[in-house]
């Protein structure tokens, strides 16, 4: 049924819950279709594991069961979808399109929050740029040059920038932990 499907690529096919999760482990699909009665390890359990492996993972549960207590145990773990079998083409279809999109969106809305970091960041950088170069250590430019520090991988400028505010204002307090950082920083 799946193979029908030309937007869809079958990265594996486990014969047991066991197996299932050492696939989506080496695999790291998308999306799961796993059943309720797999042998080793139920489709709810192989699920919960999947997730704790790879917290994006969605997955469509399916079963022969009608009963509202598999279907309310599917969705309190986690699973998108819940299929009765038998089931139509046209049902899995919808429902692998339906996960499709939002796989999408939160693929969107994670660039865009990256792209978001990103802006900022360059944002940061060129007014620690600006601070810096007309010797500013007033209250913002200490809080541009600490939110830069916050970084673990700040470029070493800013942190020596941000040194000589703290001496400047006489903040011994705050010096204290950023010389004891610059001193631990590699030659």
């Amino acid at each position: 049924m799946l193979a029908e499907n030309p937007l869809v690529e079958i990265v594996a096919i486990a014969h047991d819950g066991k197996e299932a999760i050492e696939l989506a482990q080496k695999h790291r699909p998308d999306i799961a279709l796993l059943d309720i009665n797999m042998p080793e390890i139920d489709g709810f359990s192989a699920f919960e594991a999947m997730r704790e492996l790879n917290p994006d993972i969605v997955c469509i549960i399916i079963s022969a069961e009608r009963n509202r207590l598999s279907f309310r145990t599917a969705m309190s773990i986690g699973a998108s979808e819940y299929l009765i079998k038998p089931f139509t083409f046209y049902e899995l279809d919808n429902a692998i399109k339906k996960l499709s999109q939002i796989i999408k969106r939160k693929r969107d809305q994670s660039a865009s929050v990256i792209n978001l970091r990103e802006q900022r960041e360059a944002y940061l950088q060129h007014l620690a740029h600006e601070y810096a170069k007309s010797r500013r250590t007033d209250d913002q430019a200490i809080e541009v040059f600490e939110e830069l520090a916050k970084d673990p991988n700040c470029k070493l400028r800013w942190l020596r920038t941000l040194a000589m505010v703290y001496i400047i204002r006489e903040d011994w307090k705050r010096l204290l932990p950023l010389a004891i950082r610059l001193a631990r920083l590699p030659d």
